[in-house]
């Protein structure tokens, strides 16, 4: 079972939310939140596996929220989807550098919503390969945010800098395994062993990492 959690200050979003989470098999709603600290608290106290965070919330914002739940150590096996009005939002960008596993705008149609919860709670990362392209080098890229290597990046074996790399282009372990000409056993062995030398929460959090220490072809 999938614990949710929904965290935004619209009642009507959060209503439609807790109806579509409720009605899928698999799934369990274990609260809600309409801002930031009220988020906090329910994470701590029901240990969500997915938590759906509305970006602009009153008093502690969902970027904020973001980083305070990935940085509880007790919460480290919770997810957090960012939600957000425009694709482009400026704030994904920080939402990704502070732990979130990805985004979805709210138009998002219910069918793909409940997939992207499903892939989050399995260590998935909810970036395409376009958007991951798009919105990762902006991110990477702005003046106030300038690319430095990751300080682990020396740890890395030159196949996994070059698995990180393919992560970062939004590849799946069976599209670096063809791209490798290795099996996607093998493939999948070189990214878990790049997450945990870079400590990186799941493929989202690699995503950053290779785009910041420069391993993503342009």
């Amino acid at each position: 079972m999938i614990k949710v959690l929904i965290a935004d200050d619209q009642d009507l979003v959060r209503l439609g939310l807790r109806a579509l989470v409720e009605s899928e098999e698999g799934l369990a709603l274990v609260g809600e939140a309409a801002d930031g600290l009220a988020a906090v608290e329910v994470a701590r106290r029901e240990c969500p596996d997915v938590v759906l965070m509305d970006v602009r919330m009153p008093g502690v914002d969902g970027i904020e929220t973001t980083r305070r739940i990935v940085a509880d150590r007790e919460l480290a096996g919770t997810r957090v989807i960012v939600l957000t009005t425009f694709e482009l939002d400026e704030y994904v960008f920080d939402a990704l550098r502070h732990g979130a596993s990805g985004f979805l705008t709210k138009d998002t149609r219910p069918a793909e919503l409940l997939r992207a919860i499903r892939l989050v709670a399995e260590g998935e990362a909810l970036l395409s390969p376009s958007v991951t392209r798009r919105v990762v080098r902006e991110f990477a890229t702005r003046p106030a945010r300038a690319p430095r290597p990751h300080p682990r990046l020396g740890a890395l074996t030159d196949r996994e800098r070059e698995v990180v790399g393919l992560v970062g282009e939004g590849l799946s372990n069976e599209e670096i395994a063809g791209r490798l000409v290795v099996s996607p056993a093998t493939a999948r062995t070189h990214v878990s062993r790049a997450m945990v030398k870079l400590a990186a929460r799941d493929r989202a959090q690699l995503v950053v990492f290779a785009y910041q220490s420069g391993l993503v072809r342009s």
